[in-house]
């Protein structure tokens, strides 16, 4: 059976009137449990450091409960994530992170900025996943940073950085295995990951068309935020075929 969609009442939680953050696509509340928060997905959508940018009506609770399946999904192959509940009506409850200043990158296929730095051919299979680390700052603009670059700005020890690399391996192999199934290539996506109150790693932030390069398997047709990206017109229809796919109706 799938994410229970629970009300905030049925959580057992009580929800608190003070904003923790608020992002481009999402805003996170305090709880009455310091452990815990909200984490409210917006009907927003932007690109380029957030120069472009839309509404797209249902756009945050599709990504939502995208998300809480995927992550479910991760939970129940012994990965570690924030994710708690999916709550009505596009929510999820997770866990509090201190979130790493660190987009975890994996890519099966060459593509996006990958072709443009390196030798590779558009919509080339890559030998073996390739890994890359980028500094997540608008005003830096996320570049790509190593495992020096890591350790020298104390953003994580070695261990840890080892740890997410395994973690978004092992990631890798379910989320490509469950959404081939459903006729979607993975070409590459992105893992954020925090640390909860005893240091141990967490995958957190999010799993969904924002964050994923989704492709249909005959057609090779985009199916996440690169048509927002390109100017195409059918954005929510797009989505809400990936979510069909993904959650099921």
């Amino acid at each position: 059976m799938f994410i229970p969609n629970l009300l905030a009442s049925e959580c057992n939680f009580m929800l608190q009137k003070s904003i923790l953050y608020e992002g481009k696509t999402k805003i996170a509340y305090l709880t009455d449990d310091p452990e815990k928060i909200l984490l409210e997905f917006k009907d927003d959508i932007t690109a380029f450091d957030g120069k472009k940018h839309e509404i797209i009506p249902g756009k945050g609770r599709t990504n939502a409960l995208i998300s809480a399946k995927l992550f479910e999904l991760l939970e129940k192959s012994n990965l570690n994530t924030h994710y708690l509940n999916f709550v009505e009506p596009n929510a999820m409850l997770v866990r509090k992170l201190d979130m790493i200043r660190l987009e975890v990158t994996c890519r099966n296929i060459a593509t996006g900025s990958l072709v443009k730095r390196l030798p590779f051919k558009e919509k080339q299979v890559l030998n073996n996943p390739i890994i890359e680390c980028y500094y997540k700052s608008d005003e830096y603009h996320d570049p790509l940073i190593n495992d020096d670059h890591i350790k020298a700005l104390k953003i994580a020890n070695e261990f840890e950085t080892e740890q997410m690399r395994e973690t978004i391996l092992k990631a890798n192999s379910i989320l490509q295995k469950f959404l081939l199934e459903r006729k979607i290539i993975l070409a590459d996506f992105k893992l954020e990951f925090g640390r909860d109150s005893k240091g141990q790693i967490f995958i957190g932030d999010e799993i969904s068309p924002d964050s994923c390069r989704l492709w249909d398997k005959t057609t090779l047709k985009s199916l996440d935020k690169d048509v927002f990206r390109r100017g195409e017109l059918n954005v929510k229809e797009i989505y809400q075929e990936i979510f069909r796919r993904i959650v099921g109706a």
